[in-house]
């Protein structure tokens, strides 16, 4: 498996140059949307609640507004999410690839089992009325649907002379589940080769 891996990296590498000297010599320069450096993205995702594919496009030449996708999954769950984000990227004056960016958007997702509270029970034992808290921990294998509404803050680097850019985001997420509501954080780095 590492082979392979290691194999596609070298591929989007090779092409990647290749398609960056290519457009330098047909613009005179760096090729690319708005103050990005790139029009599109894919690559890999990797987080505290979610890891998995993301896929970022720029709308427009210069306006820094980028629609992206990620299809992940949760660590510890069997199933996967679509999360789309429409996000507003600002570059870092001093640091020419560097920018900052916000955004919003959804996401839903289905998931076999998940971990609950069956019982709470209290036992009281001794004269002092020690007392002794005992949870029931207990797993379903049973699917749900999820669903709710994302935010999105991050800085994104795009490689001066390589067709890769690498970011890092804090993504807070509000979660719909089977009937519960939850706040999440999550927080990721992402590699996407660029072109």
């Amino acid at each position: 498996m590492k082979h392979v891996q290691f194999t596609l990296l070298f591929i989007f590498l090779l092409l990647g140059l290749t398609a960056n000297a290519q457009s330098k010599k047909k613009s005179g320069g760096g090729g690319g949307n708005g103050s990005s450096g790139y029009g599109t993205g894919i690559g890999l995702r990797g987080g505290g609640y979610s890891s998995g594919l993301t896929v970022k496009h720029f709308l427009g030449s210069k306006n820094g507004v980028a629609l992206e996708a990620l299809l992940t999954t949760e660590y510890k769950a069997r199933g996967v999410r679509l999360t789309v984000l429409g996000e507003k990227h600002k570059a870092i004056s001093d640091i020419k690839g560097l920018a900052f960016y916000y955004g919003a958007g959804f996401h839903a997702g289905s998931y076999q089992g998940r971990y609950y509270f069956a019982d709470t029970r209290y036992y009281y034992k001794g004269r002092k009325g020690d007392v002794y808290l005992v949870r029931d921990y207990r797993f379903d294998e049973e699917t749900y649907v999820a669903f709710g509404a994302d935010l999105i803050l991050g800085l994104e680097y795009k490689l001066e002379d390589l067709p890769f850019a690498l970011s890092v985001d804090y993504k807070p997420f509000f979660d719909v589940f089977n009937g519960y509501t939850g706040f999440y954080n999550d927080a990721a780095v992402s590699l996407r080769f660029t072109f």
